[in-house]
């Protein structure tokens, strides 16, 4: 059974929420704000967070910026509609997607599924095989990468849009082949989320020794990860 940790002190929402995803054969843990969010994480470790942003005694930054620090779970933001401030800082800080309030849960749940099977899926070819390019160590079998022998903490969403990219290095990737591969949905008019997790990406992975970065843009295209062997 999946455990979503859903922490929003909207009660109507979340008893909507809460009835939905217990319906769907998950477990439901609710917190009222981020302080409790916390507390509730740390004891229960739950698959996938769902948080929102405007929360009392701790906001849904704050708590995302603290749930960081320790781990690198799926995190979902609820944002209000057409705050795109409070999505493209969520999305800076590490979180996997966001989703504007008002919704409908089986969107939510349609998003919770693609963040869950990205996360457990078996890489394709050889499941065991690493990938080792340009100081970038790549370990399928347990998803974790390290830079130049330093272990690098990425979110699931920034993990499978790396390893899309080092499974062709050198070649270049639309916005759209991205965000199906990795997002796990079709790349809409004016969302910046892939741009924003590539943007996270490349701070974590640096550049060449040369200065270039290892992911360039090809404008009006997409994204190619430069190789230097």
């Amino acid at each position: 059974m999946v455990k979503l940790l859903l922490a929003d002190d909207d009660a109507r929402l979340s008893d909507l929420i809460k009835d939905y995803f217990t319906g769907e054969g998950y477990e439901v843990i609710h917190a009222w704000n981020g302080r409790e969010a916390l507390e509730l994480m740390a004891a229960n470790m739950p698959d996938i967070v769902i948080l929102d942003v405007m929360m009392p005694e701790l906001d849904g930054f704050e708590t995302l910026k603290q749930i960081r620090n320790k781990s690198a779970v799926p995190v979902i933001m609820l944002t209000a509609k057409g705050d795109d401030i409070d999505r493209i800082l969520g999305l800076e800080m590490g979180a996997d997607d966001y989703l504007s309030k008002p919704f409908n849960p089986r969107e939510l749940l349609a998003r919770i599924k693609a963040i869950l099977r990205r996360a457990s899926q078996e890489p394709e070819g050889d499941p065991t095989a690493d990938i080792d390019l340009s100081g970038v160590l790549l370990r399928r079998k347990d998803r974790t990468v390290y830079l130049q022998g330093e272990l690098v903490e990425l979110t699931t969403s920034e993990y499978t849009l790396l390893e899309c990219m080092l499974m062709v290095p050198g070649q270049v990737l639309t916005k759209q082949e991205l965000s199906e591969k990795a997002l796990g949905r079709k790349l809409t008019m004016y969302d910046r989320s892939l741009d924003m997790h590539i943007s996270n990406l490349r701070k974590k992975i640096g550049n060449l020794e040369n200065g270039d970065p290892r992911i360039k843009t090809v404008r009006g295209v997409g994204y190619i990860f430069v190789s230097s062997e």
